[in-house]
């Protein structure tokens, strides 16, 4: 720090926080610590009763907490995101549009292992909306080394550590499935539910088939809304292990690959992701996904962690399930904050 006088001020940078005090009106800090003075800002510090102000006297190889943020700003900001002006050595960064947060962890967890600065974001893997905040990132000191920011964009690289992917529009196909539903004995509840959370995510739905307990009639009516042209089909009901049960049998015979059958997430155990390829390179590879019961009558499960994932376009492999037992547990609150909340974190 060095202390000057307030009128050879400008273009420094406080050091401290000035407060102004008009009383029964205002108490509180009208330049903050790292304000650059400007010539406008003369006659406020002047009026405050500041003659000399302890600026920032520059150094070499030293960089101010905004240029350091700026600095944070260009490996962490994406596409289809908007960052915040610097202020006080902080930048968010926000949403321009809906779709899904992918973190890179690794440099994320990096970055904040090198000490003196900060990103706090929210949960990777999680749909966003348009104007939601998705990251906030600072540095601590008034001052950081350059070498150290230098470090960071030689760690970052290239590639963002956050990436918006935003929501495709996509047509979906349901596949009922169960005998009592097939001879109408009892009234289908589950196809109003998934039709309800796909079109939540702008995925139109071109229709449901009906279908019995055979597997070779489920197998049939999967395949048929693949020939209809639609980016994903969803089977309801059959998924458990009971010998009648058979939407697992059917799908596996409709897929090319199946990526999982069980997951460690509870409500959503039985579910099952298989894909069907449009060519024989795996190209264009079309989700075939079987939901347990539970998606029918619990408020949140599987689906809802994994159907936001699909509509971005995001390929998903048996690693993407193994990991979600930590968090996995839905708590099945009274008041259901999801996704605000520990579900499938």
């Amino acid at each position: 720090m060095k202390l000057i006088k307030t009128e050879d001020a400008v273009g420094s940078v406080l050091c401290h926080d000035i407060t102004q005090i008009i009383p029964g009106v205002v108490k509180g800090a009208v330049f903050r610590k790292g304000h650059v003075v400007t010539e406008e800002d003369i006659p406020v510090l002047l009026s405050v009763g500041k003659e000399h102000l302890y600026v920032w006297e520059k150094q070499e190889g030293m960089l101010h907490e905004n240029d350091a943020a700026e600095i944070l700003r260009q490996v962490c900001q994406g596409e289809f995101m908007t960052a915040s002006e610097p202020k006080e050595g902080k930048i968010e960064l926000t949403a321009e549009t809906d779709g899904l947060l992918k973190i890179d962890r690794e440099k994320l967890n990096t970055v904040n292992g090198m000490g003196q600065m900060v990103l706090a974001s929210r949960h990777g893997d999680f749909p966003v909306r348009k104007g939601d905040k998705i990251v906030g990132m600072r540095v601590v000191p008034l001052v950081i080394e350059e070498e150290k920011m230098d470090r960071v964009r030689e760690i970052c690289g290239n590639e963002p550590i956050f990436r918006l992917m935003p929501f495709r529009k996509m047509k979906a196909g349901i596949v009922t499935t169960g005998s009592e539903v097939y001879h109408g004995r009892i009234e289908d509840k589950f196809t109003p539910v998934v039709r309800g959370k796909l079109e939540e995510y702008g995925v139109e739905v071109l229709g449901n088939t009906l279908c019995d307990d055979r597997a070779e009639m489920v197998t049939e009516a999967i395949s048929a809304w693949i020939r209809k042209g639609t980016d994903m089909v969803v089977c309801t009901g059959g998924m458990s292990v009971d010998p009648d049960d058979r939407t697992p049998l059917a799908i596996r015979n409709a897929a090319d690959e199946v990526v999982t059958y069980g997951a460690p997430v509870l409500p959503g155990a039985m579910f099952m992701l298989a894909y069907r390829h449009r060519t024989p390179e795996g190209t264009g590879s079309i989700p075939v996904m079987g939901l347990p019961g539970c998606v029918m009558y619990a408020k949140r499960t599987i689906f809802d962690l994994v159907l936001p994932r699909i509509v971005a376009g995001e390929r998903l492999c048996a690693k993407d399930f193994s990991v979600l037992g930590e968090g996995g547990l839905c708590l099945n609150c009274s008041v259901c904050t999801f996704p605000n909340c520990g579900f499938g974190k």
